[in-house]
């Protein structure tokens, strides 16, 4: 049955009294209020007599429920303004209206300030699922079940709903952030501001974003003909890093692809490239930064006049060990490497598997637990203060940057020698901050128990570091 259009419905909320035509109870149907008048009019058979409807809410907010009702767009003015109108359309069973509230802006408040949030400002890849969809889901899941677990028919009153609401956090920084979403540059002030706002892009789960604003540097390197990234330890994500063999490296025919040496992986030395997720439309060669406290130890052998480098062994403490050890697992992973741990030997001594075993990059299967180095005379190292240099003529490997090693045949007793023997380092350096490259290669000697047959190699870019506490001392500052 439809309610006559031109008939007038009275309809008591609280204290006022609004009158409705038919017309505007049926433009937002089946609702409370045409479900009850039209059970009204099926009683008295037509009859013009029907009965007041009483309903105990707030008539305030039934104002603009009549107007919506009337064919008037309405727009909730804040928080508070658009919970009443929420749980009202649902408590009235009204489902355009629900249904228009359910998609319009969000409203939120955050810290002192309210804010009207586009849904589509989250539309980026990474943005959603985020602490807005999320977080409210609670309140808002779906237009036709806004509250979870109560019955419609039996509800007296709708439950008492708090306007959306997020105190602890500081309503600039998320002012920033929205500037950041709507698609204007990314301008950060100092290092204290680009730490508020990671830490409030994390809280709010928005991982795009995030991605966006760590630090990063992307640039072009002509010399070596590939673009390059530089990112911090820290910052890198399993998900964004690939191996790309040299032929993928030097072919002009297409750009290297997290997917290109799929097969025939051990045969063929190359890089480790990193792809921001959810930002980078393509793998960038990876610098990889490591600074902050001082975690990494470099004990760098003895000159060899035969080499225009210099090798050397790193071992990393604190977060950067698990990190690095870490890092190298997934590259044996990404590479489908073949890891040949005892592990029956392993579970007999330990009573565990892999995971008995201590953080270390020796048990990757991509290094030892001193982790190869090599630097070279494209690197640039500040040793206490002073720029340091190899001080060694030039020969066949000069300016091939970082160089892969001969195979096992070959004779590499001079190089090799002085990292491979602890009596023969000659100098321990405290790396304060470093830069650096990864490469892939055969290891000498071939495939070892526990081992992959391949070695990760970092190739210095930059390094700033100590050999001494006098050193470490000359850089430290006063207290202002």
């Amino acid at each position: 049955m439809i309610l006559p259009a031109r008939k007038v419905f009275p309809i008591q909320i609280g204290d006022k009294l609004f009158r409705l035509s038919g017309a505007s109870i049926s433009s937002d149907a089946p609702s409370y209020f045409s479900q009850f008048f039209e059970e009204q009019l099926r009683q008295n058979e037509g009859a013009d007599s029907v009965r007041t409807l009483y309903i105990d809410r707030d008539p305030a907010t039934f104002e603009d429920i009549a107007l919506h009702l009337q064919g008037y767009h309405i727009q909730p003015r804040d928080g508070p303004h658009f919970v009443k109108l929420f749980a009202d359309a649902q408590f009235f069973s009204l489902p355009r209206l629900t249904s228009q509230l359910y998609s319009s802006t969000i409203y939120v408040r955050i810290g002192d300030s309210e804010f009207q949030i586009p849904r589509d400002l989250f539309s980026s890849p990474g943005d959603s699922p985020n602490y807005f969809s999320l977080g409210f889901a609670v309140f808002f899941t779906t237009p036709t079940d806004v509250f979870p677990g109560l019955s419609q028919r039996t509800l007296l009153r709708p439950p008492s709903i708090l306007p959306p609401s997020v105190p602890n956090r500081s309503a600039k920084t998320f002012a920033d952030l929205l500037h950041i979403l709507k698609g204007y540059p990314v301008r950060i002030r100092d290092e204290e501001h680009r730490t508020e706002l990671l830490r409030d892009a994390r809280y709010f789960h928005l991982k795009g974003l995030e991605q966006r604003l760590l630090p990063h540097s992307i640039s072009y390197n002509l010399a070596r003909k590939t673009s390059e990234i530089i990112i911090r330890l820290e910052d890198i994500r399993q998900s964004g890093i690939s191996f790309v063999a040299d032929s993928a490296v030097s072919s002009p025919a297409a750009a290297p692809s997290p997917a290109s040496t799929a097969s025939n992986l051990s045969a063929s030395p190359g890089w480790v490239f990193y792809q921001r997720p959810y930002v980078d439309s393509e793998a960038y060669s990876l610098v990889m930064e490591v600074s902050g406290e001082e975690s990494t130890m470099l004990y760098v052998s003895a000159s060899s006049g035969s080499s225009a480098a210099r090798y050397a062994r790193a071992t990393f403490h604190r977060q950067a060990l698990s990190r690095i050890t870490s890092l190298f697992s997934i590259i044996a992973n990404k590479m489908n490497l073949p890891i040949m741990q005892p592990l029956g030997l392993m579970m007999m001594e330990r009573g565990a598997g892999v995971a008995s075993l201590p953080v270390s990059p020796g048990n990757s299967g991509l290094s030892g637990d001193r982790v190869k180095v090599r630097i070279g005379d494209d690197a640039d190292v500040t040793l206490d203060g002073k720029p340091w240099d190899l001080h060694e003529e030039d020969d066949d490997d000069y300016g091939e940057g970082m160089n892969v090693d001969p195979g096992p045949s070959a004779n590499v007793t001079g190089r090799r020698k002085y990292i491979e023997t602890e009596d023969e380092e000659d100098e321990e350096w405290v790396v304060r901050k470093a830069q650096w490259r990864l490469r892939v290669q055969a290891m000498p000697g071939g495939a070892q128990a526990g081992k992959s047959g391949l070695e990760v190699v970092l190739g210095a870019v930059k390094i700033e570091a100590c050999s001494s506490e006098r050193g470490r001392n000359s850089a430290r500052g006063f207290l202002s």
